[in-house]
């Protein structure tokens, strides 16, 4: 219960023989708009103070703890609607399997830099959901042009796709390390 100096609003209206009522409606009312901008304000400058990583609970206590009685889902309205949002920064989570047996290649391709098309094709393998079951695609592109130069679907996953869709790829023609493109393709290893 509010109170002033010493004494409850309560008490006060008791003591002069005022309603509760009539008390109320003789303190200078806020207009709603004006109300609304100063919240609205105090939120923007409590999220640009934060970098955006509070989110409307955390801004809601702090309105709190400034004295403004907010109510989350208010404060979540505005900030949805000025959009500032709590941006939280991701975790980086490691996905490469770096402690294998196999041999680890230099990336030649992040040395290059292309001037032309069939310099530098690159390849990867995906896999598809289909109703019953998955298909792989193969797929290989040239880097300069991002065109697809070739690519295969199958519905097993063969160590030798990548492989044998360079031949087919550049039409038969057998690529070598002199005379054509290199092809570089994600490091990927199987663990089952």
């Amino acid at each position: 219960m509010p109170m002033q100096g010493g004494l409850s609003i309560e008490r006060m209206c008791r003591l002069t023989g005022v309603s509760r009522t009539g008390f109320c409606r003789g303190l200078p009312q806020r207009l709603p708009v004006e109300e609304d901008m100063e919240v609205r304000s105090a939120i923007q400058q409590i999220a640009v103070e934060h970098r955006r990583r509070y989110g409307y609970l955390r801004i809601a206590a702090e309105l709190r703890r400034r004295g403004m009685r907010v109510n989350h889902k208010r404060v979540a309205r505005i900030m949805r609607e000025d959009n500032l949002l709590a941006v939280q920064p991701r975790a980086f989570v490691a996905t490469t399997d770096a402690q294998h047996p196999l041999e680890v290649y230099l990336n030649l391709a992040s040395r290059m830099r292309l001037t032309g098309v069939n310099q530098l094709w690159v390849a990867d393998i995906t896999y598809i959901r289909l109703q019953r079951g998955f298909v792989y695609l193969a797929v290989i592109l040239d880097a300069y042009s991002r065109k697809v130069v070739g690519w295969q679907l199958e519905r097993t996953l063969a160590g030798a796709v990548a492989d044998r869709r360079v031949g087919e790829s550049a039409g038969g023609a057998k690529a070598t390390a002199w005379s054509g493109p290199l092809l570089g393709s994600r490091r990927a290893v199987r663990l089952w």
